[in-house]
């Protein structure tokens, strides 16, 4: 309850802690039970179904056990394509469990992922939100073989991995300390960044405060040069739907 107040006591406006406050009560249930919904609502002045609402509007937000880790397979358009499905479908068939299920020791909860922004290290798994990259159904399969056996393994762009509810305990503002382990960003994410210093590109200059009023009065020229043209081309084809025409289509084709 202390720990609840405290996130609430964040904010100018308490409600806005209700998020990492369901993420706490995660950390502490394992869930999101009715008591805590009821516990963040009579902290933050709300009824339970507004509490509730949030709760079941989030995927994050689980309403029943999971286990110590959170296992997520990326089927989305392009780690499907590289081979998301089939680690997906390989990992349920080894586990013996389906979308959003528990293996019986309480160790691994499976489920499907929608896109994690993570595209260039496809396909991806993620463990307790943190990603394990460049996967095939063989890794995947010998990675939730280490978790449940005990075995510590790392992210692949972060720290070691942790149990799930740590992890929500970090996500409802709690460090654990393991923030910087790990490298943060991979050959990939950088290609771009090496292109850009190799050419000696850089990002434009603001101007100002960004405001609509400081945009140089010179930038309206293109603009009002572009309507004219419109409005030209718009006349053109209005004088040419009402004036009758004695070409052939092959007469228009060779035209064109």
């Amino acid at each position: 309850m202390a720990e609840l107040r405290e996130i609430a006591a964040r904010y100018p406006e308490a409600r806005s802690g209700l998020l990492p406050m369901l993420h706490l009560v995660q950390s502490v249930e394992g869930r999101v039970t009715a008591r805590g919904i009821e516990v963040c609502a009579e902290i933050l002045g709300l009824s339970a179904a507004e509490v509730s609402g949030v709760a079941t509007f989030y995927t994050m937000y689980k309403r029943k056990p999971v286990g110590d880790y959170l296992v997520g397979v990326c089927t989305n358009t392009l780690c499907a394509v590289m081979g998301g499905d089939e680690i997906f479908d390989r990992l349920k068939s080894h586990l013996d469990v389906g979308n959003d299920e528990t293996t019986e020791d309480g160790k691994i909860t499976l489920e499907h992922i929608e896109c994690n922004a993570a595209c260039d290290y496809a396909p991806v798994v993620m463990v307790n939100w943190e990603f394990v990259d460049n996967q095939t159904p063989a890794s995947a399969v010998e990675l939730v073989d280490d978790l449940r056996a005990g075995t510590e393994r790392s992210s692949t762009r972060g720290p070691r991995l942790c149990t799930w509810r740590e992890a929500e305990r970090v996500l409802a503002g709690f460090p654990d300390g393991r923030v910087d382990e790990g490298p943060s960003a991979g050959a990939p994410s950088l290609v771009g960044l090496g292109i850009a210093r190799e050419r000696g590109w850089t990002a434009p200059t603001s101007q100002s405060s960004g405001a609509a009023d400081s945009v140089p009065e010179s930038s309206s020229a293109p603009v009002a040069g572009a309507k004219a043209s419109d409005d030209t081309q718009a006349e053109q084809a209005a004088v040419e739907a009402e004036s009758p025409t004695t070409q052939t289509a092959a007469e228009k084709e060779e035209a064109e």
